[in-house]
Order: structure tokens, then C-alpha cells, then sequence
């Protein structure tokens, strides 16, 4: 069949989410032409390169490689040969306000040994939630991370399995009925930030992460997460498809009740029998549809849900490197559920913080000029419902992450700084369309999650499939990439489309 014959499918947005879903359906026979609204593919994992340096902007831990392999085995491959993904150990060094660390690693004697110095009565206690994490990855990624919810009867057939796994517990809750010390508890509920979620609200369903983190490792490519979206790329363009930047789409077009194609900033129409979005789920329905055709998803809907916090990114840049960081650090502040609600509950920038501390250079030294190093630090902080002025306050907000910095792990960081630029949540909005400026959708609480997300599979235009962050199963490279093996299932083959 000729490419100009196939049936066509166009993708809005090239992170990882588009990418992934424009190889499958490539390599299931549509001619595909994936959107992007800035200057290069990406999305959310944009690469920012400026005086020497290589900043990754979005995803930097890379958790379950195989769903990234499998998109290189589609199109008669193999990632290894072009990506070269290292193992990274720890997996993160957390460390306290009081200035105590503990390494967070894949190793049970090890987590064991690290678990020993703050608590070794909770020692078993460790072990007993592991294998509760590892029951809820069995049913909870395993079996149900690809599958649709596109029924009230497939979310009923899997209540029981949920009760049984307790997924009615937060995830610091279910932590806290196996360990005691509160260290610990706060060393093992922290995965649900990096998708989005307060520890003290999110579904136990995510401390699966905790399993597969001890079954695949964490992982990062050389060259930076920049490498793979470089990459899928490649793929797609081998496929015969295409990734057109510098095109971000005005509105969905819909007659009949069936997705037709796009019409872009530039009122150019694309037709397309085929519509997937990896746009931010609450802007594809607030911004680029019209009313009238999601009677599922009014805008009141969409104002009512709870959304994820966003983040608040400064990627900086030294002139001397400091060989003691470990690729990935977790610096807790000295508080944790008063933190985690004045974000989440209360929408209040607080004075405090917790980061998240990249050094990418510490896996690959190239990503920095001789001598130097790469950084990134996130602090999560509330959406824009809390109604600051991100204008005005970050460089008070930069500041006051560079001198917490300076006195903890990175000394005279003031002095060090060569190269540096923000991430604000007004940006996630502005730039990359995120609703509210929340940096992973959805909040993923329980009535949140799978049925009671956004569908993969629109419930009220045919032939349109929303993919990423804000869609089952939800954020997180894992998950987004899992969304985009959902359209296997949920997308009608080529050869019936016409």
C-alpha cells in the first residue's frame, strides 16, 4: 500500500506520550503526522542546551527500559544499539533536614543495612511492604496499566482485587501500617510526588513503584533523556511519518461526532481519520474542542477536579564540579505533611521546601564542559489556583533554593553558577499547555484513577484517543508510555478504518 493511501492519524505532541503512540500506530500500518507547538519534538522532556551545558527539562529517572525497547522492536530494532542506558545506584541519596542520609537502592541487603542506622526493628517491617508492593505490581502494572477504562463493568471487575490489595489506603498510610519510624515512612512514600501525588491522598495503588524500581532499576541514558526522544524520532521518520515542529493546534475538528482532523494557530486545516491527543487531558478538553461536543467533560467538570501540584525547576550550571552529589538527590525539608498540604490542600507557597537534585554529570560528564557540572532542582509547588505571581517572586524563590543549597550539599554555590534559567508553573501553562499549571495532570487520588480519569478512548467523539500524563494509567515514564500501548487495543486496525 502506498503511504499516500494509508489512513491517516495525527498526534498533538511529541513527548514521550505522542512519540511512543506514533510508532505504534506506524507500525500498525497509519501514515502518521505528529504536531508540536515549539521549536523542537519533546514536550515536557524538551532539551534547553546554553553555554556549554545540556539541560534535560523534564523526565530524568527512567524506570521499566522494556517499554522503551519495545518501540525500537516494532520498527525491527534494537534501543541498544543507539541508546546507551546506564544504571544508575543509588537510586536516590535522601537526605534529611538534620543532615542524616539514607541510599535508596535495588539491593535488599543493602536497603536493609540503610534501614539498620535509623530503625532496625522496621527492618522486617520493610520487607513485608515490599511484597505488598510487589502483589498491587502484579494486578496494578502488570495486568491493568495497558487496559482501557472505558466501562463502568471493567472498573467493577477489578474492585476486589483493589479492597483485597487495599488500594482504599493513601500511600503513607499503607507504608505506615508496616514501618514505624518516621524517617523511614517518609524514605518509602515519597515515589507519588514524582507522578503528581501527596503521599497522604494518592491510592496505595503507586507504591508498586517501590517493586518496580527492585525489578528493573532506575536507569539513565548518555546524552541525557534528550538522547531517546532524539531516537523515537528516528523511528518515526524511518516508519515514513513525519514530526513537524512549530505547529500547535487552535482546535480539534469534529463533525458527526467523530474526530476529522486538526486546524492549527495559522488556521491551516490537516484532515485525519484519526486523532490522538498527548496534549495535557484537561487543556485538550477545555481549549481545544468545542463545548458542544464533550457533553463528558463541561468546563465546570473540568474546573471541579483536583490537579497535581506543579513544580518550580531551576537548571543551573558550575564551574567546578562536586564529585560527593549523587545523580539523584531528595533533600527533605523539615516538614513533610504540613509541606505536602500547604501544596496540595491549602495552595500555599510556603517558606520552606523539599528538592529533587539532578547531576546528570555524574553518569555522563558530557553533558557539561570539562570541569563543570550540570544540574537541575525541583521544588514542588502549588498549581496556579494559588494565585502567585510567579513573575515577581522567582528569583526570591531561586534564591532562596541557591542559598539552602549552598549550606547543604553544594558549598559556595553562589559563586559557582556560570549558566541558569527557571521553570515556573505560569511557564507550564504558557508554554506547555498544562491546566493550571499542574506539571502531571490529575491529582492521581482514588476517584482519579483508571475508570474515573479521562478515557484513552474519548467518551464522546469516536476516532479521537487522548494519550500521557493526564490519562489512564497516569504520569510517570512508565505510565505514559503504557498509555500509548492502551491505542493498540483501543484503535481501530488501518485496515478497517475507511
Amino acid at each position: 500500500m502506498l503511504q499516500h493511501d494509508k489512513p491517516h492519524a495525527v498526534v498533538i505532541g511529541s513527548g514521550f506520550g505522542g512519540l511512543a503512540s506514533a510508532i505504534r500506530l506506524g507500525a500498525r500500518g497509519y501514515r502518521v503526522t505528529v504536531l508540536e507547538k515549539l521549536d523542537k519534538p519533546g514536550g515536557r522532556a524538551y532539551v534547553h542546551r546554553q553555554d556549554g551545558f545540556t539541560f534535560d527539562a523534564g523526565p530524568t529517572v527512567i524506570t521499566a527500559p522494556f517499554l522503551l525497547e519495545e518501540l525500537w522492536k516494532l520498527c525491527g530494532k534494537e534501543m541498544s544499539d543507539e541508546i546507551d542506558m546506564r544504571p544508575v545506584t543509588p537510586f536516590y541519596r535522601i537526605r534529611f533536614d538534620d543532615g542524616e542520609v539514607f541510599d535508596y537502592t535495588g539491593d535488599p541487603a543493602s536497603m536493609a543495612e540503610q534501614i539498620s542506622k535509623f530503625s532496625p526493628e522496621d527492618v522486617a517491617g520493610y520487607e513485608r511492604f515490599l511484597k505488598s508492593s510487589e502483589s498491587i505490581f502484579k494486578v496494578g502494572f502488570e495486568q491493568l496499566a495497558h487496559v482501557p477504562f472505558g466501562s463502568w463493568t471493567s472498573m467493577a471487575r477489578i474492585v476486589p482485587d483493589m479492597i483485597k490489595l487495599e488500594s482504599y489506603r493513601t500511600v503513607y498510610g499503607l507504608v505506615s501500617k508496616h514501618v514505624k519510624n518516621e524517617k523511614i515512612r517518609q524514605v518509602l512514600s515519597f515515589h507519588p510526588l514524582l507522578v503528581g501525588g501527596n503521599p497522604f491522598s494518592t491510592t496505595s495503588i503507586y507504591t508498586l513503584i517501590a517493586f518496580l524500581e527492585r525489578k528493573w532499576g532506575v536507569h539513565f541514558p548518555i546524552g541525557g533523556t534528550g538522547a531517546i526522544v532524539q531516537g523515537l524520532v528516528r523511528l518515526i521518520e524511518g516508519q515514513g511519518n513525519r514530526v513537524v515542529c512549530n505547529q500547535e493546534v487552535k482546535q480539534i475538528l469534529v463533525e458527526g461526532g467523530r474526530a476529522v482532523g486538526v486546524e492549527l494557530a495559522n488556521d491551516e486545516r490537516i484532515e485525519a481519520d484519526v486523532v490522538v491527543s498527548n496534549a495535557d487531558s484537561a487543556w485538550t478538553y477545555r481549549h481545544l474542542i468545542a463545548p458542544e461536543h464533550r457533553p463528558s467533560w463541561s468546563n465546570a467538570k473540568i474546573e471541579k477536579r483536583r490537579y497535581s501540584m506543579s513544580l518550580f525547576v531551576w537548571y543551573f550550571g558550575t564551574k567546578r564540579q562536586y564529585p560527593d552529589v549523587a545523580h539523584h538527590t531528595i533533600l527533605l525539608g523539615p516538614r513533610y505533611k504540613g509541606l505536602l498540604d500547604d501544596i496540595f490542600e491549602r495552595h500555599l507557597l510556603a517558606d520552606d521546601f523539599s528538592l529533587y537534585l539532578h547531576r546528570p554529570t555524574a553518569t555522563d560528564p558530557k553533558l557539561a564542559p570539562e570541569g563543570s557540572d550540570a544540574f537541575y532542582v525541583l521544588s514542588p509547588v502549588p498549581n496556579l489556583s494559588s494565585g502567585t505571581n510567579w513573575e515577581e517572586e522567582q528569583e526570591r524563590y531561586r534564591r532562596s533554593i541557591e542559598d539552602y543549597l549552598s549550606t547543604s550539599v553544594l558549598p559556595g554555590l553562589a559563586d559557582e553558577v556560570v549558566s541558569s534559567r527557571v521553570l515556573t508553573p505560569q511557564i507550564f501553562q504558557d508554554r506547555l499547555s498544562s491546566f493550571r499549571g499542574a506539571a502531571f495532570g490529575m491529582e492521581p487520588t482514588l476517584r482519579q484513577s483508571a475508570y474515573f480519569r479521562p478515557h484513552n478512548k474519548s467518551e464522546d467523539i469516536d476516532r479521537l484517543f487522548i494519550v500521557g500524563a493526564g490519562t489512564h494509567p497516569g504520569a510517570g515514564m512508565p505510565g505514559v508510555l503504557s498509555s500509548a500501548r492502551v491505542l493498540d487495543t483501543v484503535v481501530p486496525d488501518a485496515e478497517s478504518i475507511r
